[in-house]
């Protein structure tokens, strides 16, 4: 754990003695739009050139000397036909290493890079600043005399580690660099009081700061190990939720269409090696009590054939998918030697159109999938870390219906293949600070604390129930459930739901899945991320050729 901790003496400003100290700052930027090539620098250095004159001008107004500032060239850059350029530094003034540090920051964001893509400089930007004014922060003690511990101006009780503590109360004004003070204790200052545990020991520095050590190791039962800790199983819920949470922030980034970056019609979520959900962010429920299905359909359907650098992507109703415009783009999480899955990371997302006989493919009168547009049926989107962009161009387009606005498509399919990459990027720094056996022994108790969760809410159901639920065109929904006491589990058979339609009215398994799962989570008042241990207790029943099971016609 932490053994030391630094307390500058205006920590309790917070942020307004780091705005006092922060230097001025100015930036311009201008478009460009060349490639990043050799024959290209002089019209790069040219407009960098010009660009720092305003700038160094424009600081020189508040009275900063062009000495007192130092300046930073920046290109931004994109790939040609492309929408997402990303700033890249040019004080090197390098063109082979602006394009390897692009690729690199690419790779980073987006999980591959182009071949033959041709890159190009879109904008050209000069940051300016205020030289740095030097602030130091000693973190240790200075050199010198012994320490002193002084006396306190009086005493306290404290309760802290479960227990009241006398603690002796210090003036800060009385203490002197290399004084100590032994906690329990109480440091009064102007500005903030700092609490010194018992265990630890305040120092005071040259700089008049203070550094607090631990002084006695803390005990703990056992180290954290693969047994449930009630402690850690919260910790490692906000965990995977967190990382659900900053695919999602990702998405939205860097999404093309309305759909996804401003109506937010999208579900980010990270899976265990079997595609069994662990945990995801407060997105859509329906998207994510059936992504599961389309994780184990890629999982299943590519067994022995997927490599570390590959994403697939997948909308087909009849094998993992809800309706056509989900696409779901699933990406494996390989171990350190690139030979093993470990985990899975997947995001969904609305896309505005995916061809179909009407725009936004839900059209009420379509008779077969194809009518309502193209289908993603296990596509390997991305192989090896090469983004097969020509042949999703073919994809969308080489159909009865195409879709209306392909660059859309492959712009927020881009999106999605970056979120997933964060989710990789967050799963290998929990590897890096737990280790593979803590984290997956933790996936595994957070779907068995939620399965308990919604066991509890089986326990206040009554014995059985069946409910009818008739539609405007003539079929019924049919569905009963009944609760097992002795294993504390419950039945929703959906036998007696009306056949299959031939229309588009019909619901994919996955779907109706979905809705139960969501039905009995808003039920549990625990604080758990919806997964699969969720189900674990529930037997779903849905007939074959039913219309909430449909098959391909």
């Amino acid at each position: 754990g932490m053994e030391a901790v630094l307390i500058h003496p205006f920590s309790g400003l917070l942020s307004a003695y780091g705005i006092g100290l922060s230097s001025v700052f100015a930036s311009r930027q201008q478009g460009l739009l060349q490639p990043l090539a050799e024959e290209s620098r002089a019209a790069i250095e040219t407009l960098i050139a010009a660009l720092r004159s305003e700038v160094v001008a424009e600081l020189g107004e508040q009275g900063i000397a062009e000495e007192a500032l130092s300046t930073r060239p920046v290109l931004h850059v994109r790939y040609d036909g492309t929408d997402t350029a990303l700033p890249v530094n040019f004080e090197h003034g390098s063109i082979f290493r602006a394009r390897s540090d692009f690729e690199a920051a690419h790779r980073a964001q987006f999980g591959f890079v182009y071949d033959v893509k041709p890159i190009v400089v879109e904008t050209v930007a000069v940051e300016g600043m205020e030289a740095a004014r030097e602030v130091r922060a000693e973190t240790s003690a200075p050199n010198g005399a012994a320490g002193v511990e002084p006396k306190p101006s009086e005493s306290r009780r404290i309760y802290t580690e479960g227990r009241w503590h006398e603690a002796g109360v210090y003036r800060r004004g009385n203490l002197k660099p290399s004084n100590t003070v032994a906690g329990p204790a109480l440091i009064i200052e102007p500005n903030q009081t700092i609490v010194v545990e018992p265990g630890w020991r305040a120092e005071i520095t040259s700089l008049n700061h203070v550094v607090i050590r631990r002084t006695e190791r803390k005990a703990r039962a056992a180290a954290l190990g693969t047994e449930a800790d009630p402690v850690m199983l919260e910790v490692f819920n906000n965990l995977f939720m967190s990382i659900a949470e900053q695919m999602g922030v990702t998405l939205q980034n860097t999404a093309y269409s309305v759909n996804i970056k401003e109506r937010l019609d999208f579900s980010c979520a990270v899976f265990d090696r079997h595609g069994a959900l662990v945990a995801n962010a407060p997105h859509m429920p329906v998207h994510l009590g059936s992504m599961d299905r389309s994780v184990e359909t890629v999982i299943r359907l590519n067994s022995g054939d997927i490599h570390p650098g590959d994403v697939f992507a997948l909308n087909a109703p009849y094998n993992g998918g809800t309706h056509l415009p989900d696409i779901t783009v699933v990406t494996p999480v390989f171990d350190d030697a690139q030979s093993e899955i470990l985990f899975w990371a997947a995001s969904r997302g609305h896309h505005a159109d995916v061809g179909g006989t009407a725009p936004g493919s839900m059209t009420p009168l379509a008779t077969t999938v194809d009518e309502e547009g193209v289908l993603f049926d296990n596509f390997r989107i991305v192989d090896r870390g090469r983004f097969r962009e020509k042949e999703l161009e073919t994809l969308l387009t080489d159909h009865p219906y195409p879709a209306r606005n392909p660059t859309q498509n492959i712009a927020d399919l881009k999106a999605q293949i970056a979120a997933n990459e964060k989710g990789v990027a967050e799963l290998r720094k929990m590897l890096a600070h737990f280790g593979l056996d803590v984290v997956e022994a933790y996936m595994g108790h957070v779907q068995d604390n939620a399965a308990e969760s919604v066991r509890r809410v089986i326990e206040r159901l009554p014995d059985s129930a069946a409910y009818e639920y008739p539609t405007d065109t003539g079929q019924v929904i049919r569905v009963k459930i009944t609760v097992d006491r002795k294993k504390r589990e419950a039945t929703v058979d959906f036998t007696g739901t009306s056949p299959v339609m031939k229309n588009n009215f019909n619901a994919p398994e996955p779907v109706a899945r979905a809705a139960v799962l969501y039905a009995f989570r808003v039920m549990v008042e625990d604080m758990i991320p919806m997964n699969a241990g969720c189900l674990r207790p529930i037997n779903i029943v849905i007939p074959d050729g039913s219309m909430l099971k449909p098959t391909y016609p």
